[in-house]
């Protein structure tokens, strides 16, 4: 049975200052460094142990996959291309205020965050899930009965999350959110609704 745990990066540059960032390779904040620091005790205190850890190649996952690593004394993550956060396009840098103005009406608004769909150029949702699926396909064709650790972003975790667990895309955008340095677990032996660990409550897109 493979385990997978996945974590979204701590608060980068960007998401303090409430731009779209995708691509773009804005480091952490001093702040979410620290979080990370805490997450890794967190994950120790509970006697979690990774047998391969796996990264985005953007600084903001990679940097919060190796604080982690190194607080439980594991190989730094590999960069996996495979990995990396939907590709913004023409969304790339602008303020998430400029979603609705320039997105609308081909939008999903939920209670926190408004996602926009198609505007030119950029990864679809129905993209990003395609990507999702080869993405475990390659982590549990690899890794039989290990503890794997993702560290990722925002919209490709909740894309992991839709495809292992086999649920509606526009669902999980609705209704489920995945904060700056939370943790999700990919389980047979955990339910869709239990994947979450260690919440932080932090809402940034």
């Amino acid at each position: 049975m493979t385990n997978i745990y996945i974590i979204r990066h701590g608060q980068d540059e960007d998401n303090a200052n409430g731009i779209l960032n995708g691509h773009r390779d804005m480091p952490l904040t001093e702040k979410w460094k620290e979080q990370a620091e805490q997450l890794a005790k967190k994950i120790k205190n509970a006697h979690i142990a990774f047998d391969k850890a796996y990264s985005s190649p953007l600084q903001r996952a990679y940097t919060t996959g190796k604080i982690i690593t190194e607080a439980l004394n594991r190989d730094a993550p590999e960069k996996l291309d495979i990995l990396i956060e939907r590709d913004f396009w023409m969304m790339t840098g602008k303020p998430i205020k400029d979603i609705e103005p320039l997105c609308s009406p081909n939008i999903i608004k939920s209670e926190i965050i408004t996602y926009f769909l198609d505007p030119e150029g950029a990864e679809t949702f129905p993209q990003l899930l395609e990507r999702a699926k080869q993405a475990l396909a390659y982590i549990q064709d690899k890794h039989k009965d290990e503890n794997i650790l993702i560290t990722t972003h925002g919209d490709f975790g909740k894309m992991l999350y839709t495809t292992y667990y086999g649920l509606d895309r526009k669902d999980v955008l609705m209704n489920f959110h995945f904060g700056n340095s939370e943790i999700l677990i990919l389980s047979p032996d955990i339910s869709a609704d239990q994947a979450h660990m260690f919440l932080t409550q932090q809402y940034n897109h």
